[in-house]
């Protein structure tokens, strides 16, 4: 047998598969990183930065043209291409300037303000359930602590189950679902 045309129809296999191979290519992850950063204005590690590379496990489908890049989004960037039909969630990492991009867009963010604590882990309370026409009282101890409006665990012995019950004051929890005295 002639080595040749055996030669010729591997070469001529192997050029038949070259647009099959070249269909299979996967998005460039150094890319996104890069479109990344520039986006947030941080490099990977820094704050408000991407945590850390795009996973080098990922096999995305090449996007034919750049995908785009929403956020910071919940702590993320949400890297898409509609074309292909895949998206991605880079986290970012907290701080920073661009933390701070959405507070300059927006107006001011409201921080939360911290409470005082009424009701303290142990403290004994007085549970109170009831109305305008009657009420209901019984001592119990809190599991947890809690400031007006929180609802809390209480019990009346290590060994009872816990009742929910919303702070009212100091030393006093209510059941939630009746109406106020």
């Amino acid at each position: 047998m002639n080595k040749l045309p055996l030669i010729a129809l591997i070469l001529l296999s192997a050029a038949g598969a070259e647009p099959v191979l070249a269909q299979q290519k996967f998005e460039n992850l150094d890319r996104i990183d890069s479109l990344v950063a520039m986006t947030v204005g941080a490099n990977i590690g820094e704050p408000g930065g991407p945590v850390a590379p795009v996973d080098r496990r990922l096999r995305l489908a090449a996007c034919p043209g750049t995908p785009s890049i929403e956020g910071p989004v919940f702590g993320a960037a949400i890297v898409k291409c509609d074309a292909v039909g895949w998206r991605i969630r880079v986290p970012l990492a907290g701080g920073g300037a661009s933390a701070a991009a959405p507070a300059a867009r927006y107006g001011a963010v409201a921080r939360p303000v911290q409470r005082d604590m009424v009701v303290k882990r142990g403290d004994p309370v007085q549970l109170v359930a009831g109305n305008a026409d009657f009420s209901v009282s019984r001592m119990m101890v809190a599991d947890e602590d809690g400031a007006v409006g929180d609802t809390i665990r209480v019990r009346e012995d290590k060994k009872a189950a816990p009742v929910l019950a919303q702070v009212v004051g100091m030393g006093t929890v209510r059941i939630p679902g009746f109406n106020d005295f």
